[in-house]
């Protein structure tokens, strides 16, 4: 399905219960053994990081009906082998997108979208982290402009770390 109908926009306040509804769900289903975890914290605060706080989240609708979501928020350094310190740095996270509307190019846009607010926010780079068994996920990234900087060696989630520079 193409998404040249599909509208992308902030999420509002009023949206916030039904898009953590929608990520939650979303992430559940991608990642089953993380199904009986606790929420995790932006999503826990969703109001907090991403409306009022330093983050960004977009959706897209479709005549009204929620069909994707992207967000980034402050990397918070938790990986010791990435240096950003002296950097402004944002995570992208959340990417989900009801598999109907996939190969459409709405994740493109999505993303694009992001990273233009990222960039009008004064951004240096965005940094992200996926995983080899989420089916097309590296080539995705790779396609936008990102970099592998490392991968793990855990066998179970071989977690690939990514960046893309952002012009200033």
């Amino acid at each position: 399905m193409t998404d040249h109908r599909c509208v992308i926009a902030p999420v509002t306040c009023e949206a916030i219960d039904e898009v953590v509804s929608f990520v939650d769900r979303a992430r559940r289903d991608l990642f089953p053994m993380l199904a009986d975890g606790p929420m995790p914290a932006d999503l826990a605060h969703f109001r907090e990081v991403y409306v009022d706080g330093d983050g960004c989240f977009l959706i897209a609708r479709e005549q009204g009906r929620l069909v994707a979501a992207i967000g980034y928020l402050p990397y918070d350094h938790r990986f010791a082998q990435l240096d950003y310190r002296s950097r402004h740095v944002v995570e992208v996270v959340r990417l989900f997108v009801l598999p109907e509307y996939r190969r459409g190019g709405l994740a493109a846009r999505l993303y694009a979208t992001l990273r233009e607010q990222a960039r009008k926010r004064g951004v240096e780079c965005l940094y992200l982290h996926t995983h080899p068994f989420l089916p097309g996920a590296i080539a995705f990234w790779q396609k936008q402009g990102f970099e592998v900087m490392d991968v793990e060696s855990d066998p179970v989630w071989q977690t690939t770390h990514m960046q893309l520079g952002l012009a200033t």
